[in-house]
């Protein structure tokens, strides 16, 4: 594979940075999404236009242990070539349009090649949970109607490839399994050898992205194009990303937290993505002193230990991304340190972005004082404290066998969450109990 990092990329083989998508929502300028309206795969071509040598994705940590392979750079030329080999590729395998594919990787730089190449190549990618079992895998499959799904050949002591194969024999309508190599059994495509072929083929508008919801195999998600744009452009309007930063983020992007926090903020920006997937600490640590202005992102799980570490100046921002359920009231004892910005993930509905905890918290209890983008997302809560959206940033509905379904931006959607108020202050977002 390190002969890919030497791509020669064609400049007609992008797409106008200019084009306005004809679903984004009214009155939302294409700068303000950050270029991202025509889909992911179309703003990384772009963005080689205008800085082709800046790194998109870089591997951290020992991936050779992890999965067979040595951890990669790649700029924005490379990273488009590759996505447009294997958009070809694919394009091959003479799908319908927007057909569903699965995208069953740990993370890393090739998961985001095989999402964006899918994207690429006008079908509906459908980024499904690494942990799932064979079991969860098989029910993913099902419930969003797959066919087609690329993975990797080995995660650690697993053989995801292997695993598919055997999946696929319960499933008719599955018709192709590609994974990463090695460890590529007979059976399935090898995408390294596609990566390879010659040809270049211009990104399709997206037409969204499924994920699952609570990693539920039962539960697929459909959303736009322009919905995942307004989330992103939703999640920046907090604090803009710069093209001279990276977002360095523990969060895999096989959901809503995970694609907005990450991919998706560096895309839009023309900036960097570095993965620490799996985490181990040196391959942290050693990610943490690159020299390159740095968001980084965290679960909150993990919030006391990086509280914990002395943090390099290069670390500008932290993002903390709560999943709900969720407390809102730890506070970091120390006062110095990087500018703070907390994420709140309702599902795969909503993340919400704000300059630090109790910003969040003050939004969330008293809404209509909040300074949200409005035209892209707007909050509230019913007297019990019932959580609702509206807005194209969390336009996202369950997913039908065949088709995608309309969403209407402008109506008010019950999160399955409520707010816990103590003396008017917000302490917890909990699940509405199941009636």
């Amino acid at each position: 594979m390190s002969a890919l990092a030497v791509a020669e990329w064609a400049a007609d083989a992008a797409l106008d940075a200019s084009a306005r998508s004809e679903d984004a929502p009214e009155g939302l300028s294409e700068s303000f999404f950050g270029g991202l309206s025509e889909g992911l795969a179309a703003r990384l071509f772009a963005a080689a236009l205008t800085g082709p040598q800046r790194t998109v994705l870089r591997d951290s940590g020992d991936r050779v242990a992890w999965c067979g392979r040595p951890a990669i750079t790649w700029t924005y030329a490379a990273a488009a070539e590759i996505v447009g080999r294997l958009a070809r590729g694919i394009g091959a395998w003479r799908l319908p349009a927007g057909s569903r594919i699965g995208l069953w990787f740990s993370g890393g730089a090739e998961s985001t090649l095989a999402h964006l190449a899918v994207e690429a190549a006008g079908h509906l990618p459908c980024a499904m949970p690494a942990v799932w079992d064979c079991a969860e895998l098989s029910a993913g499959i099902e419930s969003a109607g797959l066919v087609a799904v690329l993975t990797e050949g080995r995660r650690g002591a697993r053989r995801p490839a292997e695993d598919l194969t055997r999946a696929a024999m319960r499933h008719f309508g599955l018709r192709y399994l590609a994974a990463f190599g090695p460890s590529v059994p007979d059976g399935v495509i090898s995408l390294d050898a596609m990566a390879l072929e010659r040809g270049v083929v211009e990104p399709a508008p997206s037409r969204g992205l499924v994920t699952f919801a609570n990693g539920d195999p039962g539960r697929p998600i459909y959303r736009s194009a322009a919905a995942l744009a307004a989330a992103i452009a939703a999640h920046l309007d907090a604090l803009p990303l710069s093209a001279d930063e990276r977002v360095l983020t523990l969060l895999p992007g096989h959901d809503l937290r995970g694609l907005v926090t990450g991919l998706g903020a560096a895309l839009a920006a023309g900036a960097g993505l570095e993965t620490v997937l799996p985490f181990d600490e040196a391959g942290f640590r050693a990610s943490l002193l690159r020299p390159v202005p740095t968001r980084l992102v965290v679960p909150a799980l993990v919030e006391s230990a990086i509280a914990a570490l002395p943090l390099p100046w290069t670390v500008r921002v932290l993002d903390v991304v709560h999943r709900a359920p969720a407390r809102l009231t730890w506070r970091s004892a120390g006062l110095a340190g990087p500018q703070r910005l907390d994420s709140l993930v309702l599902g795969e509905a909503l993340v919400l972005t704000r300059p630090g905890l109790e910003d969040l918290a003050a939004t969330l209890a008293h809404p209509e004082d909040a300074l949200l983008p409005r035209t892209l997302l707007d909050v509230g809560h019913g007297p019990a404290g019932e959580l609702g959206c509206r807005g194209p940033a969390c336009a996202a509905q369950a997913l039908p066998r065949s088709g995608n379904p309309e969403t209407d931006p402008r109506a008010w959607r019950d999160s399955g969450y409520r707010l816990l108020l103590s003396g008017g202050t917000a302490v917890a977002v909990a699940a509405v109990a199941a009636t």
